[in-house]
């Protein structure tokens, strides 16, 4: 059975995507930590990040460096922290989140955005790669 992140990728779940290639897709998080909160995924459906093979791995974190550059270059932040769990979708995935403090990576408080807010977001950020 395919992910959510699969169905996202087909495009039979609506997303707020930031930007994709041949093997990778960036898209805003629906229930974000901070404003600009973006989740990278390759393509390739593998559950855990370390069971990818090495060349999808490094080309994840190649393609979420890009993408972390536009967050950082778009939404006034401390930096861009980076978080791998896992747990929640069984699609390997990083999150990219504008932080001002470690509180900013516990995923215990989220930001409301609109609809607009959301395509508002997505199209700077995608300027900024």
């Amino acid at each position: 059975m395919s992910s959510i992140f699969s169905k996202i990728i087909k495009g039979e779940i609506p997303s707020y995507k930031i930007v994709e290639d041949d093997n990778y897709f960036a898209f805003l998080d629906i229930n974000p930590n901070a404003k600009g909160h973006t989740l990278c995924i390759p393509k390739v459906e593998v559950d855990r990040i370390f069971d990818l093979d090495e060349e999808v791995y490094m080309g994840l974190m190649q393609f979420s460096r890009k993408v972390a550059v536009a967050i950082e270059k778009t939404i006034p932040c401390n930096r861009v922290g980076l978080s791998v769990i896992g747990l929640e979708v069984p699609h390997a995935h990083v999150h990219l989140i504008p932080i001002e403090s470690m509180d900013d990576m516990r995923f215990i408080s989220k930001v409301k955005m609109t609809k607009e807010e959301f395509e508002d977001l997505a199209e700077a950020i995608r300027s900024n790669l």
